[in-house]
């Protein structure tokens, strides 16, 4: 009699867990339920209204992934399409593209608080706006938050300091709007700190060079001001990113192990420190738009792994020595708008191809026509000689007169620029080439070995997608049937097409490059692990590659096999030309797609180190998913072919330039904008009826004749003419008024903002009508 009821115990035990797991598992997917609606049912989280499966099972995309243990949600991220781009928010006029004035910031972060094993938090672009509560440590959980481009301001709320197993904060792209916290080393385990683009004001927090576990700070594009402290205790930071500040101090004492610093557009004073030129880790530096004086520690050009050098517009002066030896890397230097006199050191001669030298607006003895008169650069140095006693005194009282005087007008200026423009030039914007071992693009062995994202968020990002591997010639024989003619797609400057079905049935794309260069092997492994890096939302994802021969010698290298996620809704030039009224692309929708590709194009250039540029932007190149999602293809690949970009057809008209500098990737880019306020057709009639029709966008007669009947009758004037300025921006002959990548994204983002303003009160005035 003791068995059965034993038994029947066990059995009641199992049932009673299995009814436990199923309640937990459910109450966690109406949590997930109730924050969508909070959220307003955003476009990520339509995939759950008809969805019957398991939430933790789901498909992950760059725009939702779950993840689950044990039942109980991990991982949440969410990538909306709300941008918090907005030139007048003040924290209570809430602008469009938040979400209603019915959120609750605090009614959202207790229901999510409810998810207690979350360690994995992003909720990116959504909309969400008001002040972060306290109650967020509730997620005690947590070991990444990432709240970025949303519309949170006032103060980062101290109870965070609570939550000591977060490793990443990020809170780019708010409106907090006090001081930057100082109790931020209460975060013992944080790794990564990023706080940009808000509007945090007061000193630099002394309490940041007590987290001795940061290896990534960024504060770049507040208000932060005063000096800068020793930040040598902070032994694992690697990147430090402190542009467009008001930090007015001498340089301090930085950490050995740098790889990145960004400090231009702030006011730092002194001489740059001789501690600078032992930064042996150190790649890029750039301390450009300051008042620093003195002449720059040789050592700082000779760093055994700096690539990038920027010292332009400061005050420095003296002579470079004529023995001057630059490090092997070293690809770019910008000494321009100094006061720097006498010769060029031979490293940094206009004669080597081996680096990008700028040093106009100086004194020195080569290149008159770009140079100042001797006596103007040694004006001051005159001038203190024969001054003495309280003349000094008086010459210091001008000289910081001057000073506050041009402090004041770059302030102002940079307000106008915040309020009519984007938030300044980027720091890319001026990084033009790498440094080259007679290569096709320009990249050293070593940079490629060292290459690096400068923003580990963006890896972050993007997990859902597939790993990386290496397939075998076989395998991709098997996938497209030897290569059979059925599945071939397409040829052009950068090799044949093939559309291949794996054995796990994944659809893919294979592209064979047949190779201009003969490489060893490592360097073309190098070149494509670099390739492998590249992850984005609107990029078309590489999965992998096989390399056709594997001997040791250069001529064994004939072809690569590229391996790309498969895009099957064709592309951006073909759904220009759709006249079917369910396949047209809105006004609205083009807007999306070109965010999407102005995002891609921006990572390209700025998440890695050195940048991708010459990334063949064209209508054909942009893919549209299921979704009308943008995914920019055949990206990246100049630094494997040796010849890129040629003129595929004589019809091709913008393609007649040659592709050499960071700002050709703008040009291009704007005639994608041009093909998408005209059409294809008229684009087709080549580059100069464009350029000479541009003229005709000023008036109203002028639109209606060029601009595609489709935009005309679904756009706003507003967001019409932001785009068509932006447009005559980017396909300007002076290279030097070409806008930055981040100005263009800036741009097209207000422009979607004011459309969607438009439609909203379209939508109500004809709710309204009787």
């Amino acid at each position: 009699m003791g068995f059965p009821s034993l038994f029947q115990l066990v059995c009641l035990s199992w049932l009673f867990f299995i009814s436990g797991t199923h309640q937990l598992q459910s109450s966690q997917e109406q949590l997930l339920l109730q924050l969508s609606k909070y959220l307003e049912y955003p476009k990520p989280l339509e995939v759950w209204n008809n969805y019957s499966g398991d939430f933790c099972y789901s498909s992950s995309s760059p725009q939702l992934t779950i993840t689950c243990q044990d039942n109980s949600v991990t991982e949440l991220k969410i990538m909306g399409d709300k941008p918090a781009k907005v030139s007048n928010f003040d924290g209570f006029a809430i602008p469009n593209q938040t979400l209603s004035e019915g959120f609750s910031m605090d009614s959202f972060v207790i229901t999510l608080s409810r998810l207690t094993s979350l360690k994995v938090l992003s909720l990116v672009s959504l909309g969400m706006w008001g002040t972060l509560p306290e109650k967020i440590h509730r997620l005690y959980s947590l070991e990444l938050l990432d709240l970025s481009s949303n519309f949170l301001f006032g103060s980062i709320p101290s109870q965070v300091s609570r939550m000591v197993k977060l490793q990443t904060l990020t809170l780019d792209g708010n409106f907090f709007n006090d001081t930057v916290p100082n109790w931020l080393d209460s975060l013992s385990n944080l790794t990564f700190l990023s706080l940009k683009g808000n509007r945090l004001k007061g000193p630099f927090p002394s309490s940041i060079c007590r987290i001795t576990t940061l290896n990534d700070l960024a504060l770049s594009r507040n208000e932060i001001s005063g000096k800068l402290p020793d930040l040598g205790s902070l032994t694992g930071l690697h990147v430090l990113d402190l542009r467009e500040n008001q930090l007015d101090s001498e340089l301090p004492i930085m950490p050995k192990g740098l790889v990145t610093v960004l400090l231009s557009k702030n006011s730092f004073t002194g001489e740059i420190p001789q501690q600078f030129g032992e930064l042996g880790q150190l790649q890029h530096l750039d301390m450009s738009f300051n008042f620093l004086q003195g002449t720059p520690p040789a050592p700082l050009f000779s760093l055994p792994n700096i690539s990038y050098l920027n010292l332009a517009s400061n005050m420095l002066s003296g002579s470079l020595s004529n023995h001057l030896s630059c490090g092997s890397a070293l690809g770019f230097v910008d000494i321009s708008t100094n006061k720097l006199t006498g010769g060029l050191p031979s490293c940094l001669s206009i004669t080597s191809d081996q680096r990008v030298v700028k040093f106009g607006g100086n004194c020195l003895s080569i290149d008159p026509h770009h140079q100042h008169q001797d006596s103007y650069c040694k004006e001051v140095h005159v001038k203190r000689k024969q001054s003495g006693g309280n003349d000094i005194g008086v010459l210091v009282g001008v000289i910081a007169g001057i000073v506050i005087v041009v402090v004041l007008l770059a302030f102002v200026f940079l307000i106008l620029s915040r309020r009519y423009c984007s938030r300044g030039i980027s720091v890319q914007h001026l990084l033009q080439k790498a440094v080259p071992d007679k290569s096709p693009a320009g990249f050293s062995s070593e940079i490629l070995a060292n290459a690096r994202f400068i923003s580990q968020a963006a890896k972050r990002g993007t997990q859902g997608v597939q790993i990386y591997r290496l397939y075998s010639l076989e395998e991709l024989k098997e996938a497209t049937n030897n290569f059979d003619q059925s599945t071939f797609m397409g040829e052009g400057s950068m090799g044949k097409l093939y559309k291949g079905r794996l054995e796990n049935g994944t659809y893919v794309a294979i592209r064979c490059l047949t190779l201009f260069k003969r490489y060893s092997i490592r360097n073309l492994k190098l070149r494509l692990d670099l390739l492998s890096k590249l992850r984005h939302p609107h990029l078309v994802c590489l999965l992998g590659h096989c390399i056709d021969g594997g001997g040791q010698d250069d001529s064994s290298v004939n072809r690569v096999f590229l391996v790309y996620e498969y895009v099957s809704n064709g592309n951006l030039h073909t759904h220009l030309s759709e006249s079917t009224p369910e396949k047209v692309l809105k006004w609205s929708e083009r807007l999306a797609v070109l965010i999407g590709v102005a995002k891609a194009v921006h990572f390209l250039h700025t998440g890695l180190i050195p940048g991708f540029f010459n990334n063949r932007l064209k209508t054909h190149n942009i893919l549209l998913d299921e979704h009308r999602i943008a995914k920019l293809s055949d990206y990246g690949l100049s630094i494997i072919m040796e010849e890129i970009d040629k003129l595929e057809a004589k019809g091709d008209g913008h393609k007649s330039w040659q592709m050499t500098k960071l700002e050709d990737d703008v040009y291009s880019f704007g005639f994608i904008l041009l093909e998408s306020l005209v059409g294809p057709s008229v684009s087709a009639r080549g580059e100069t009826f464009l350029l000479n029709e541009m003229a005709s966008f000023g008036s109203q007669d002028g639109r209606r004749r060029i601009v595609d009947p489709i935009v005309l009758s679904t756009c706003s004037q507003e967001s019409l003419s932001t785009v068509v300025s932006i447009t005559n921006k980017c396909i300007s002959p002076e290279s030097s008024s070409l806008p930055s990548f981040e100005d263009v994204l800036w741009n097209l983002q207000y422009a979607a903002q004011v459309q969607m303003t438009a439609d909203s009160d379209q939508k109500s005035d004809a709710a309204s009508q009787p």
